[in-house]
């Protein structure tokens, strides 16, 4: 908690229907958000039990200084992902990191399953279980309007919630936070769905003073001044990543129908500019931001005959733009955004609903699946029949879309296709193709996201490639995330957020730290993530990539397979090592 040295955690059992609060002083030595969820996932977890087993926990935290200073946004969830059978970690913005602060809890941790489908509802110390049977089945949209409207209440809000996708456990199902922000990957709304988990609603009414308001004021300027007033963030709020489309295609490195392609023939039509020109109608930013990197999209639909529209409004960026977009060869802005809506509305993640779904047309192109599995002729750039397969797949419809909702990795060890089915560990590939340092980033990553330490600008920013500097350049940047997202500082902000602004940020707030403090506990956390996938049987020795990645041409053209797997086996034996020093403060 702001101004305490231990960390508030919420306790909820489904199954008991019951609650517990703990102060814990120990959890005070790891900051805050990822390293709090880590520690208490380490303790909870039970690795000889199903990824969706109600025992399972979810973990749910924020940083030190959520919501104080500008553009410390996001909330961590943690859990045993159904997708990758090993650690899942998804962030979300929103307004839930604001109402978490303002209830008084820097973590909640969820155990069991409701006897029946349910939501939670959290006011501060009033915690209630209520019954969502009338809810369930609903879309993600439509629950929130009914939470909102059925749970009036003062202070600050924010809504979890799942769609038809997560009630039934698809694997890479994610959870609705607000409006426009989401928990996507790794599958935690399946994890919902696990325990009869419809929802959460949480109000903060809390009043927090600050101690040294002139201390605090003057570090909180500074900040400010270097988010609006430089060109360090001006890129979100204009165009947003939208604006990365047209770069990325010149580069060759924009994924494209199930990356068999790397560039897109129509890419002037679902550019960044386009959605500018021709859908972007708002921008919006998650509490405690000026920054405003939510690009709102419309699209009119016809909803009758005789001339009668509707505007469907659908947030959008880079990685839907690819995704549901190149990736499946989509020609034009408004039929993303048609895409996007659908798969929101089942509560999917939209980057694994892509990629498997290119997987799932070139399987049939190829004779390795039928239309009598497929239930309708997949093929690139059909728009109406990919919203149809979105929901084939979100209910499970047959034996063939229940093996594809368990990721394309699974699905392409049943029908065959391996070469092309596009995933790193288990999680489907993000939308970047640029070389070794995507490859190598993405697979080592602690959650196989490209977020996890940028190597694909780590390929865009190495004049002279060298597996070995490729190598401590992406661990360095794994470690260093781990000290941010223990903040949760977004990490569109991460230059704004530097070693030097991170001291001052947190000593005006009576929270005395030193850099090398922030080195150690960006090891403490990265150790813990460690220990867990090693808990859950994770080698990295193991993994293999599929062919793919080696025959469509990137950046630097087409890639080695034997170079990324010499680096992949240099990243292994630089943890081995790292792995034995000790943490003198545990």
């Amino acid at each position: 908690m702001l101004y305490e040295k231990y960390i508030r955690v919420l306790h909820i059992d489904l199954t008991k229907q019951k609650i517990l609060i703990e102060q814990r002083e120990d959890l005070h030595a790891y900051l805050g958000g990822v390293g709090v969820a880590s520690k208490l996932l380490e303790e909870h977890i039970r690795p000889e039990l199903d990824p969706l087993d109600p025992e399972q926990p979810i973990i749910l935290s924020i940083g030190a200084a959520s919501s104080v200073y500008p553009v410390i946004t996001k909330t961590v969830a943690m859990f045993y992902s159904p997708l990758t059978s090993e650690l899942g970690e998804s962030y979300a913005g929103g307004r839930l990191a604001l109402t978490m602060l303002l209830a008084g809890y820097d973590a909640i941790v969820i155990h069991g399953k409701a006897p029946k489908p349910s939501y939670i509802t959290i006011n501060c110390n009033n915690i209630e279980f209520k019954d969502a049977r009338a809810l369930w089945g609903m879309m993600s949209d439509e629950a929130g309007r009914v939470i909102r409207e059925k749970e009036p209440g003062g202070g600050k809000r924010s809504i979890l919630r799942i769609g038809p996708a997560g009630e039934n456990q698809v694997s890479f199902a994610s959870v609705c936070v607000d409006t426009y922000r989401h928990f996507g990957r790794l599958g935690l709304g399946a994890v919902f769905g696990s325990k009869n988990l419809k929802a959460m609603t949480i109000i903060g009414d809390r009043s927090i003073p600050i101690k040294n308001f002139k201390a605090y004021f003057k570090v909180y300027q500074e900040i400010y001044d270097k988010v609006t007033d430089t060109e360090i963030m001006s890129k979100y709020h204009d165009a947003g990543t939208a604006i990365n489309v047209l770069p990325l295609n010149e580069m060759g490195a924009l994924p494209t129908r199930n990356l068999s392609q790397n560039r897109f023939e129509q890419v002037e039509d679902i550019s960044g500019e386009a959605f500018v020109t021709r859908n972007l109608v708002r921008k919006m930013a998650c509490t405690g931001c000026p920054v405003g990197c939510i690009h709102i999209g419309q699209f009119r639909r016809e909803f009758d005959k005789g001339h009668d529209y509707e505007s469907v409004s659908v947030g959008y960026d880079y990685e839907l733009i690819f995704a549901l977009g190149s990736y499946l060869g989509i020609r034009s802005s408004d039929e993303i955004l048609q895409l996007i809506e659908k798969v929101e509305e089942l509560g999917l993640d939209a980057m694994s609903a892509g990629v498997v779904l290119g997987w799932a047309t070139e399987a049939l192109a190829n004779g390795l699946v039928t239309e009598a599995d497929t239930l309708l002729p997949l093929a690139f750039g059909s728009t109406e029949n990919y919203l149809k397969a979105i929901e084939y797949l979100a209910a499970q419809a047959n034996d063939f879309y229940k093996n594809l909702a368990k990721g394309v990795a699974k699905a392409s060890e049943i029908y065959g296709g391996q070469d092309y089915a596009m995933h790193f560990a288990g999680n489907e590939m993000p939308g970047y193709h640029t070389g070794y340092g995507t490859l190598l980033g993405t697979t080592v990553g602690a959650r196989h996201s490209h977020l996890c330490n940028g190597g694909y600008s780590v390929d865009q920013s190495l004049k002279e490639f060298s597996k070995e500097k490729a190598v401590e350049a992406i661990f360095e940047e794994e470690r260093e995330r781990c000290m941010l997202n223990a903040l949760t500082i977004c990490l569109f902000a991460r230059k704004v957020y530097d070693r030097k602004t991170i001291l001052a940020a947190l000593n005006a707030l009576d929270y005395p730290i030193t850099d090398a403090e922030l080195t150690a506990i960006a090891d403490r956390i990265y150790k813990t993530k460690l220990r867990i996938k090693k808990q859950l049987g994770f080698d990295l020795k193991a993994v293999r990539l599929p062919k793919r990645f080696f025959e469509t041409p990137g950046l630097w053209g087409k890639l080695d397979e034997q170079t990324a797997y010499d680096m992949i086996r240099m990243y292994d034996e630089k943890l081995g090592a790292y792995c034995q020093i000790v943490d003198p403060l545990l």
